[in-house]
């Protein structure tokens, strides 16, 4: 069923991984899709892929400009805009909270929190120009509990939670949806080369199901709060953590 079609979206985040999974659903299910990432290579391969009901879009979320462009170009293309995943986000080396670089933490916080204010800053009056739409921001498991030598990120992601209430709240009488979405330990490319097996197996040991979560499974939440299906549904934060949140 494509519940989506003549939607459009904008994926930040895009090129691979999570982002790249909730373009794909986003696109089978009949909404056209921006993909938007800082690897402007893997974002216009994806969109290659895809076809020609998607448009790829350089992007460094930090900067505000680049955020009010990334709005104005989706529009320029697709006509409006109805869907929005602020996903594109960061990490840093583990650090203890005295020994993080002032200009570390700052970027962090810039790339994981800041730019999805910018986002749904130029999102927002963008859906309310057509008449509503839904937006989720990607947040994390460790929005919800602390991780030692990660305080940038796990501030990020707690603020995060606040700001999505914030704006859902703010939006409501708008016909605009606000929700989080809190992935646990994710198996992406990335988390297999740029780690030793057996911490990934620790990790994975982590979560109730004792496996890391597929990318496709955090877009298929993900997809369906951003759908007519979850109509009801602002506000919130979602874990999809495969019991991490419960051990």
């Amino acid at each position: 069923m494509q519940s989506l079609e003549s939607k459009v979206a904008i994926v930040t985040g895009a090129a691979s991984g999570i982002g790249a999974a909730i373009a794909r659903d986003l696109f089978a299910q009949g909404a056209k899709v921006v993909i938007a990432d800082f690897n402007a290579e893997g974002a216009r391969a994806l969109a290659d892929e895809l076809g020609e009901a998607t448009a790829a879009f350089k992007i460094d979320v930090a900067d505000p400009v680049a955020n009010e462009a990334l709005v104005a170009f989706a529009v320029k293309t697709f006509g409006r805009l109805d869907l929005a995943v602020n996903n594109a986000g960061i990490g840093a080396p583990p650090t203890k909270i005295a020994d993080i670089a002032i200009d570390d933490w700052k970027r962090v916080l810039d790339v994981d929190l800041n730019s999805v204010f910018y986002a749904m800053k130029y999102q927002i009056p963008a859906m309310i120009a057509t008449g509503g739409g839904s937006i989720i921001n990607m947040a994390s498991i460790l929005g919800a509990v602390g991780w030692a030598g990660s305080a940038a990120y796990v501030t990020s992601k707690h603020a995060l939670l606040g700001l999505t209430k914030t704006a859902a709240l703010d939006y409501a009488d708008a016909g605009i949806r606000v929700n989080a979405v809190g992935p646990g330990f994710v198996d992406t490319p990335a988390v297999r080369s740029g780690m030793d097996p057996a911490i990934v197996a620790q990790l994975a040991a982590k979560h109730a199901l004792n496996r890391l979560a597929r990318p496709e499974e955090i877009a298929a939440v993900t997809s369906f709060l951003l759908s007519g299906r979850a109509s009801f549904v602002t506000g919130s934060y979602y874990p999809v953590d495969g019991g991490y949140l419960a051990v």
